[in-house]
């Protein structure tokens, strides 16, 4: 309703200010208006003039900021720039409500259209790997090689540590979980994060825990934070059973660009047991397999990734 109510009607109620997103320094912010969405970028200017162009897409619930490390890492090697997808980070829910994988890949491939910086080196984690993969599929004229952290591709027996995650896709579970969380306090929900995700937890400093801590409590005052995760749980469920030539499995057939898998040997989302399968899958792959890593290797073996990424980029200009 505009500033015109009409009489006896009650005007909508303010939208709470939230806190800003950190920015490390570095850094730059930029929001990208596209029809139906708002992207927010997250960019670290290049070393130098000339460096070839990234993209890196996050996971389920996290943000363009699981990416500082690796593109600091990165910052001699290319031009980097890391999406909030749709509904995450400071990126605001889509106008249509879909947060299918589908609508997450035409979001990047609308990106990358609209800022012409492709083709791209693609990075991807946990849901973005699911992300990218479709649009290496769809689109390879946008993608130079594709870097895949932990990707959510399907497996016929899920981590139990996934389970809860599955289980927010389901109507009436995400409103179940946020009242009986109500008392958890912020550090509490992080520290939680961190044990799921982290091979180990012990390695993140106090003042990156101090980061995730006002982080969630940004997340937290967001009046669309729960929408978001659940419809995009919904959507990772929905891509498992996808089948024929919109499988997963099958689109990750027909990538074309030179691929570097990473995974976490104690990682409790996505199992590396499915690193083998994977690595049959993509055509012109190669395979790294951390013993400590997690969920999030980018976050917690950047320079390690960082150095495989390397190698990727410079084996396929010398091709």
């Amino acid at each position: 309703m505009s500033s015109t109510e009409l009489p006896g009607t009650r005007a909508a109620d303010p939208v709470p200010r939230i806190r800003s997103v950190r920015v490390a320094e570095g850094e730059e912010l930029r929001s990208v208006a596209l029809p139906g969405l708002t992207l927010t970028v997250r960019a670290r200017p290049p070393a130098r003039a000339g460096l070839p162009p990234a993209l890196f897409v996050h996971g389920l619930g996290g943000s363009s900021q699981n990416w500082t490390l690796l593109m600091a890492a990165l910052e001699g090697t290319v031009d980097g720039e890391a999406v909030d997808l749709p509904g995450f980070g400071d990126s605001p829910p889509p106008d249509d409500g879909n947060y299918s994988v589908t609508a997450h890949a035409r979001a990047v491939i609308r990106l990358l259209d609209a800022s012409g910086r492709g083709p791209v080196h693609l990075f991807g984690n946990s849901l973005g790997g699911a992300v990218v993969t479709r649009v290496a599929a769809v689109r390879p004229d946008l993608v130079s090689t594709l870097t895949l952290v932990s990707p959510a591709l399907p497996e016929l027996r899920a981590q139990r540590g996934a389970w809860p995650t599955a289980a927010l896709g389901l109507p009436g579970v995400a409103p179940l979980f946020q009242r009986l969380t109500r008392g958890w306090t912020p550090e509490m929900r992080v520290r939680g994060v961190l044990s799921l995700c982290y091979g180990d937890p012990g390695r993140v400093t106090d003042e990156a825990f101090l980061h995730a801590v006002e982080e969630m409590e940004r997340r937290l005052e967001l009046p669309y934070f729960w929408d978001a995760m659940a419809r995009s749980a919904r959507g990772i469920v929905d891509a498992y059973t996808l089948g024929g030539q919109h499988g997963l499995w099958r689109q990750a057939e027909r990538v074309l660009a030179p691929t570097l898998l990473v995974y976490g040997c104690r990682d409790q989302l996505v199992s590396y047991r499915m690193a083998r399968r994977a690595n049959a899958a993509f055509r012109d792959s190669r395979l790294l397999t951390l013993p400590d890593a997690g969920h999030v290797a980018m976050m917690e073996y950047p320079e390690t990734v960082a150095e495989a990424a390397r190698q990727l980029l410079d084996d396929s200009t010398r091709s």
